[in-house]
C-alpha cells in the first residue's frame, strides 16, 4: 500500500495526470494520479491516507520547490491538475464525511483588481494541502467576502492583490470582515504586499508565497 501512495505522490509532484498524459516524457505510458488514486481506493487504502500520504505529499513537495525557484508556474499548474484528477475520486468520501478537510479557506482578488494567476496558484496549492477552498474570483467587494464568511463560519479569509493601487482595499475589506464576524482570521498576499503592510492594516497572516501560507495555516490546526 505504501508503494502505491509513494507513486501517487510522485505523479502529483511531477504532473503526471493520467495514463494518456504525455508529460512528463519519462513517464509516458504509465498510470498517473487519476488511475493510481482509483487503484489505491480499490485496494482498500483508507481515503484519508490516499489524501494525506499521497496527494498532499506530492503537492507539498511542489510547493517547496516553487518557493525555492526550482520549478515555475507551468509545473505547478500541471501538478495541480494531476492532484485535481485524484481529488475527483475522493469527493464521495468528502461528501459522506469519511474524509474531513483541515478547514475552509475563502479566497479572492480584492476590489478593483482583475489579476488571478497568483490567486489561482494559491487556491490550487492550498486545496492540494487538504483544505476546502471557496474561490470568489477577482474584483471582489467587501460585501461578498462578508456574505461568504457568514455562510461558512470559521473559514479563513485570504485576500490577494497584484497592484499597489488595489492592495489598499485589503484594509477596508479585512476590517469589514472582522467587524461583521469577529474573530475571523484574515490573510493577505500578492506581489506588492509586505509583512509591514499586513501589520499596519491589522491583518493576521502574511505570506510571500503559497507554500509559506500553507505552513502558516498548518500552525492553526
Amino acid at each position: 500500500m505504501e508503494k502505491i501512495l509513494e507513486r501517487l505522490a510522485y505523479c502529483v509532484e511531477f504532473g503526471k495526470i493520467n495514463l494518456a498524459s504525455p508529460y512528463p516524457p519519462d513517464m509516458r505510458g504509465q498510470d498517473g494520479a487519476d488511475e493510481l488514486t482509483k487503484k489505491a481506493l480499490e485496494m482498500g487504502v483508507p481515503p484519508t491516507e490516499v489524501l494525506n500520504k499521497g496527494l498532499v505529499i506530492g503537492m507539498g513537495k511542489v510547493g517547496v520547490k516553487f518557493r525555492e525557484n526550482k520549478v515555475f508556474v507551468p509545473q505547478v499548474l500541471m501538478s495541480a491538475k494531476a492532484m485535481s484528477f485524484g481529488m475527483a475520486h475522493l469527493k464521495p468520501f468528502f461528501n459522506d464525511g469519511s474524509v474531513v478537510r483541515k478547514g475552509k479557506i475563502i479566497i479572492g482578488t480584492v476590489e478593483g483588481d482583475l489579476h488571478d494567476i497568483g490567486k489561482n496558484l494559491v487556491s490550487m496549492m492550498v486545496e492540494g494541502s487538504g483544505w476546502e477552498v471557496i474561490d470568489l474570483g477577482t474584483d471582489v467587494k467587501a460585501e461578498k467576502f462578508v456574505e461568504s464568511v457568514k455562510a461558512n463560519p470559521g473559514a479563513i479569509v485570504c485576500l490577494s492583490a497584484l497592484l499597489t493601487t488595489t492592495m489598499v482595499n485589503m484594509e477596508k475589506i479585512g476590517k469589514a470582515v472582522k467587524e461583521a464576524v469577529p474573530g475571523t482570521i484574515v490573510a493577505v498576499g500578492g506581489a506588492p504586499v509586505t509583512k509591514d503592510f499586513s501589520n499596519k492594516i491589522g491583518m493576521d497572516i502574511y505570506s510571500s508565497d503559497p507554500q509559506g501560507l500553507i505552513d502558516l495555516l498548518a500552525k492553526l490546526n
